[in-house]
């Protein structure tokens, strides 16, 4: 169907960020002092949740704010590490072109946000909202919905991990899985999204009808 309103992840969705948070998270680890984490473990947690990986790093709940604070600011920091996936300067233009209207919900900052991805596109986001907790999207996306203006049947949420779908779901509107991202296509696949793409070229015509 056709959706008057697409919400997109920023991290792993339109931006290639993987590999720096992963070079990255253990000297976060260190810092914050939970498990760290060898190669091997990396890409064995590929194949898990959002919430398995938090487990099994032993996160404590308290310190995940304070960890994504510092997280943001290293991004910050380190912005021209992080390119766009190809195709997303095309994808957005396509979507505004066909009159359906864009918003995005992120982890990150939304000063990351704007500078990794550019004036062109960030023309054609109506709506951001930015710095969300790592389990704090539904609310989130309830109030993009409420700001839009638009009914929860007509908006889709696209990310790229569990938790993108679990808080699409908890909010009622529909879910699509990128599988470029860090979960393993199985994974996301077992959440039951509403659409899951393998390719960005995917999306328009899945959206925009």
């Amino acid at each position: 169907m056709a959706y008057r309103l697409v919400i997109f992840d920023f991290d792993g969705t339109l931006a290639d960020s993987a590999e720096y948070f992963i070079s990255m998270v253990n000297v976060v680890a260190e810092k914050f002092r939970f498990r760290k984490v060898t190669e091997a473990e990396v890409e064995m947690l590929r194949g898990h949740s959002t919430r398995e990986v938090i487990n099994y790093m032993r996160v404590p709940a308290w310190k995940m704010p304070f960890i994504a604070r510092h997280t943001r600011k290293l991004v910050s920091e380190n912005t021209a590490e992080i390119a766009l996936f190809p195709g997303v300067a095309e994808l957005f233009a396509g979507i505004a072109a066909k009159g359906v209207r864009i918003a995005l919900v992120s982890s990150n900052a939304e000063a990351n946000v704007r500078k990794i991805l550019g004036p062109e596109i960030c023309n054609h986001i109506e709506i951001f909202s930015c710095g969300a907790s790592i389990y704090g999207k539904t609310p989130k996306f309830k109030k993009v919905i409420k700001q839009a203006k638009v009914n929860a049947a007509e908006v889709i949420s696209i990310g790229d991990e569990t938790r993108d779908i679990e808080a699409a779901t908890k909010a009622g509107i529909a879910s699509g899985a990128v599988t470029w991202g860090y979960a393993e296509p199985h994974v996301l696949a077992s959440h039951h999204p509403t659409l899951l793409f393998n390719e960005m070229g995917e999306i328009l015509a899945a959206v925009a009808g």
